[in-house]
């Protein structure tokens, strides 16, 4: 009788999930990364101001692996950690 009532129902359609899912990496690719980051979080009570590198790092890692999807790192908010192009800093130090 349950099958009468989803009948007419429409079916599911999967899809990828949002971002923050991301394969777990069972093969510790990046384990070294991820040990230096949780290392620096515990030595700095917790703040992850203070680990910017480590995660900079853990998430490049992550994404030469293809444990995750590459993003730019700018879109993921280390765009003050980022080596400014060639050409701009040459324009820069010019009078």
């Amino acid at each position: 009788m349950s099958t009468a009532m989803n009948f007419g129902s429409k079916t599911f359609t999967p899809r990828p999930p949002e971002k923050g899912a991301f394969p777990l990496d069972h093969f510790g690719e990046c384990k070294a990364f991820k040990e230096k980051f949780m290392k620096c979080l515990r030595d700095n009570s917790f703040d992850n101001s203070m680990c910017r590198l480590q995660s900079k790092d853990y998430l490049e890692c992550r994404m030469d692996h293809q444990l995750m999807t590459k993003e730019p790192l700018a879109k993921l908010g280390f765009r003050d950690l980022m080596d400014p192009p060639p050409n701009q800093s040459d324009r820069d130090s010019k009078p």
